[in-house]
């Protein structure tokens, strides 16, 4: 591709010679005249001939400089790989784990967890978009159970639950332009449920001690989220969206992280 310095110079080079063309012509046209004036006309044809074989050089360098400069000027288009408004759809599987250790926990109660969940946006204005999400996981919790009269006993049991959550959300995405790349920042919030199981033991001074164990069942909590991730467009209908999310979830002892990776649909 001719550079911009290699364009001045062709132009310049069309300059000099349409400007010998016209000295050329002058010449010609005095010499014509001069031989009219002596009633040389036998040698007028010869002189129209080559009036009309350099007349193209007086007015053809200029325009052949235009149409290529035009031509090696004019940039290609972006692809566009992002559009302005547009739905998403996505599918994609996640890990969570709590925040401290697991016995610490007050809510999914395991170290972590494997699942799966869905979120529907709609991208207004290039870089906004509002949606929902909601994600499941599968999370195995350790409990105890104390039981006997005057001789107790321990059991340690487990238990598999699905805890999902369902939230509103915002997204605020920054495609690179002529890229298929578009960092993006996430924040939510919603409610959090299939989880926060409890177990409280009593012991009952009657005339022989008497240790039970109550369970509770899953409780359900509010949800904050955020975070921030990418997204990789293979085409303008498909990409691949990685991030990681902080949860918060009625307090410190609560509170996980998720990473999530998947598909994304763009219609």
């Amino acid at each position: 591709m001719k550079t911009r310095l290699d364009l001045q110079q062709e132009h310049s080079r069309h300059q000099r010679g349409r400007k010998r063309g016209y000295a050329k012509i002058l010449c010609l046209t005095g010499s014509l005249a001069f031989a009219l004036q002596r009633g040389a006309m036998k040698r007028l044809p010869f002189i129209l001939s080559a009036l009309c074989l350099l007349s193209p050089l007086a007015h053809g360098g200029s325009e052949i400089y235009a149409s290529k400069e035009m031509k090696q000027m004019a940039a290609s288009p972006c692809p566009q790989w992002y559009a302005d408004n547009e739905f998403n759809v996505g599918l994609w599987g996640t890990y969570v784990f709590t925040g401290n250790e697991w016995r610490d926990d007050r809510y999914i109660e395991a170290d972590h967890a494997w699942g799966g969940g869905v979120d529907f946006k709609y991208f207004f204005h290039h870089y906004f978009g509002v949606g929902v999400e909601g994600w499941v996981v599968d999370a195995r919790r350790r409990f105890e159970d104390i039981t006997g009269v005057e001789a107790f006993h321990l059991s340690i049991g487990h238990e598999s639950r699905a805890i999902g959550s369902v939230l509103g959300t915002f997204t605020l995405r920054y495609p690179i332009r002529c890229s298929r790349f578009a960092p993006y920042l996430c924040a939510g919030g919603g409610a959090i449920f299939g989880g926060g199981q409890r177990e409280r033991f009593h012991l009952a001074d009657q005339p022989l001690p008497i240790a039970t164990t109550d369970h509770f069942g899953a409780t359900t909590e509010g949800i904050g989220q955020f975070g921030g991730g990418v997204e990789v467009r293979f085409t303008p209908h498909i990409g691949w969206i990685s991030d990681f999310s902080s949860n918060v979830v009625g307090g410190r002892d609560n509170n996980f992280g998720m990473a999530r990776t998947g598909v994304n649909f763009a219609f």
